[in-house]
């Protein structure tokens, strides 16, 4: 009784102006739900707190999009919308999302491919028969497409609407909601046919299209209309026990699974369903859900008289709502689409074209993080004839992870521990740079194709003339590190013993570590202690000190090195180095040809070993920190195929004109070395179709994820913020 008071005060306080509430309904079943919504909250509350809010009328509509429609001409006022859709009412409507659905395990689904036939492979369904759920449904069309689109299983002309591509790649399929843009993708369905708008029902997203939503798309799989659904994970739990062992799921790998697998076995996640209404009358529809379900949801307390998230004895599935909803999450007044849906989600819906097509469509975007770099990816502009390359400034390689995850921009090259962090953050692997000797595409194939990627090591240097520098004594000295976050100038050194005071069982924080052992340094992207060796850029390139890119002079490979040389008068300089062994020799020769400094060779320089010896340049293969994984160029999914072909397609250009003056993989007439790729790159390597945690290889990744366990990062808290859990 205490708990129906709260109900009856929340009515009372906040809810006296409120409106009728006008909910939309997509089938009979469903309008006959609403109604007994409708009843039950006349019986269950007092007439006046009926007459002051809780007044339901129920619209009928012949599909979802028809729902979208009345809604924004004011003749609906809610309903509940796949998170595909969703995207669609807000962008292309105008309208609000008010509330999104939570399951069990978080407010996201998997989106699984299932099958009858065992024989089936994920990678070959071309010329097969397709059921999905929905056009632009999330786990029946855009989570698959992406995932196809990504492995370069389906090819899509960018001059033509993706529906085109995908009705000649699959033989016949069922999409509801296609009969108006694609009818081509609607030949499997069933729904009734009529000339009278309001009562055709083929291929619409309504229950009255009996192969429509997820338990749709398994009917047409079920009764042998088609030979794969794609549906969610929540679908699998009404198949019947005895039904479970004839249903597969296909893994990307090529291999089957059976249905309880979905977590190992899907090919993709997004953000579940959510509630739309106007802009103006989303306050009282924030009530009206409230109440709704302090009511009627799970924990409501007055369940016996309905169950909101129930539709069993209507005669259908997910009326409303989806049956397998644990409860309602308003969502707060200022939320963007993109924090309800997620940053990835939504980039893959522009990938789709969901939004149409526009300029982005044609242009690959770099990401380049200073002026030296600008100007070299300008001069691969001029110098190519595939997709117009434009050349994008960010500040920092993370900063080139968060732009692309944003839709900002549309590739870079990652050295392996941004990798990581990009891997972490949804983007995908296209190529990697190969550092072998010759490159030779594989037999029958136009790819370059390994499993061995040659790496680089990291070494610490010094200066031949400090004799009395070596590792394990590097306590208190001024150091070098080529940035933040980089392999050999980061990730490996802190794991070794710096000092007498410092051991390898030291704090596991890399930037804790350093701050303890060295007087001051310049780590490109840190701060403190840390920065105060480093000098910033001057002229076109000024930038202030420390910044995490080639505008600081003693950024990277070669910023490192001048580092330990020292400003050309003399001020600013490191004692130790550390970075990566390649071009290492001709960074050196750069010194005077660049006019830093004049005389250095290599000879003037000796390698640090781990076990307190000191060796020439030349002994790096043993005397070196640890291997440095390569750099790859990683994108968002979707656009894992374009890139390629992009980056093939340049280096084939470039490739047939030896005479020009513009390499791919040099850089040092910009002033700087490894611009936009590594100097020591001789070849990409086709990788779009691997994990990236299988390009760094299990010992890396180990190592990189216990370091960052442990310490602080801001890109990976971005990447990491989850639209699978609550507001």
């Amino acid at each position: 009784m205490r708990g129906l008071c709260k109900i009856l005060l929340f009515i009372s306080v906040c809810c006296i102006r409120a409106k009728k509430t006008r909910w939309c309904t997509v089938s009979d079943a469903e309008q006959r739900k609403c109604a007994e919504l409708a009843k039950s909250l006349v019986a269950v509350l007092p007439p006046a707190a009926v007459a002051a809010f809780a007044r339901l009328s129920c619209v009928r509509a012949s599909s979802t999009t028809d729902c979208i429609n009345k809604i924004k001409a004011n003749r609906a006022d809610i309903v509940t919308l796949d998170a595909g859709e969703v995207y669609s009412a807000v962008k292309q409507f105008d309208l609000v999302a008010v509330a999104k659905e939570m399951y069990s395990e978080g407010g996201c689904v998997l989106s699984v491919a299932v099958v009858t036939d065992s024989s089936m492979d994920i990678r070959s369904l071309q010329g097969h028969r397709s059921c999905h759920s929905g056009l632009r449904w999330t786990a029946g069309w855009s989570l698959p497409l992406g995932f196809l689109l990504s492995r370069n299983y389906l090819s899509w002309s960018k001059e033509r609407p993706l529906s085109q591509d995908i009705s000649a790649f699959f033989n016949a399929s069922c999409v509801p909601g296609a009969a108006a843009v694609a009818p081509d993708l609607c030949a499997l369905c069933r729904g009734h046919k009529s000339f009278i708008r309001k009562k055709n029902y083929f291929c619409e997203t309504s229950h009255s299209e009996p192969f429509y939503n997820n338990q749709g798309a398994l009917r047409c799989l079920r009764s042998g209309a088609g030979d794969v659904a794609f549906v969610d994970h929540l679908a699998l739990e009404s198949v019947e026990a005895s039904e479970q062992d004839q249903l597969r799921l296909l893994c990307p790998d090529g291999t089957n699974a059976p249905l309880s697998h979905y977590r190992s076995c899907n090919l993709g996640c997004g953000p579940g369903g959510g509630v739309i209404t106007r802009y103006n009358f989303r306050k009282v529809v924030r009530k009206f859900i409230t109440t709704i379900q302090l009511l009627f949801g799970r924990n409501g307390k007055r369940r016996q008289h309905f169950q909101l998230f129930n539709s069993t004895s209507f005669g259908e599935n997910d009326l409303l709502f989806r049956d397998m909803t644990d409860k309602l999450v308003v969502l707060p007044d200022d939320v963007d689409v993109s924090q309800v849906l997620g940053l990835d989600y939504v980039a893959l819906l522009k990938g789709l074209g969901h939004e149409g097509s526009s300029l982005e469509d044609s242009v690959v975007r770099w990401c380049c993080i200073s002026h030296a770099e600008q100007k070299k990816c300008e001069q691969w502009a001029l110098s190519i004839k595939s997709d117009p390359l434009v050349c994008v400034r960010g500040v920092s390689m993370r900063d080139c992870i968060k732009r692309i995850k944003k839709d900002e921009v549309d590739a870079v090259s990652l050295d392996a521990t941004h990798s990581y962090v990009a891997g972490k953050c949804g983007l995908i692997p296209v190529v990697t740079e190969y550092y072998g000797r010759t490159c030779a595409p594989a037999e029958g194939s136009a790819h370059v194709e390994t499993d061995v990627f040659p790496s680089v090591a990291g070494v610490a240097v010094a200066k031949h003339s400090s004799r009395n520098i070596f590792m394990g004594n590097l306590g208190g000295r001024r150091s070098c590190h080529s940035h933040l976050y980089s392999p050999a100038g980061w990730l490996l050194p802190y794991t070794h013993t710096l000092s007498l005071e410092h051991n390898n069982s030291a704090s596991c924080d890399p930037n804790q570590v350093f701050d303890e052992v060295f007087w001051k340094g310049c780590l490109p992207g840190s701060q403190g202690n840390l920065c105060k060796v480093c000098m910033g850029g001057t002229g076109e390139a000024a930038t202030k000190r420390c910044s995490d890119n080639h505008n600081e002079r003693y950024y990277g490979n070669m910023g490192a090195l001048r580092c330990l040389v020292g400003d050309p008068s003399g001020k600013s300089y490191g004692e130790v180095a550390f970075l990566e062994q390649h071009s290492l020799h001709t960074n050196i020769l750069s010194l005077s040809s660049s006019g830093w400094a004049e005389g250095w060779t290599s000879s003037d320089f000796e390698l640090l070993c781990a076990d307190g010896r000191r060796a020439a340049l030349s002994e790096w293969e043993s005397c070196n920190l640890g291997a440095v994984p390569p750099n790859t160029i990683m994108t968002r999914p979707v656009l894992a195929a374009r890139i390629y072909n992009f980056l093939i397609k340049s280096q084939e250009t470039l490739g047939a004109n030896p005479n020009s003056e513009f390499k791919l993989f040099e850089s040092h007439q910009y002033g700087e070395s490894d611009l936009l790729f590594k100097d020591a790159t001789r070849c990409f390597v086709h990788t779009s179709h691997m994990e990236y945690r299988t390009i760094l290889g299990e010992a890396f990744y180990s190592h990189v994820e216990n370091v960052f366990n442990c310490t602080h990062s801001d890109i990976l808290e971005f990447c990491n913020k989850d639209v699978c859990s609550a507001f």
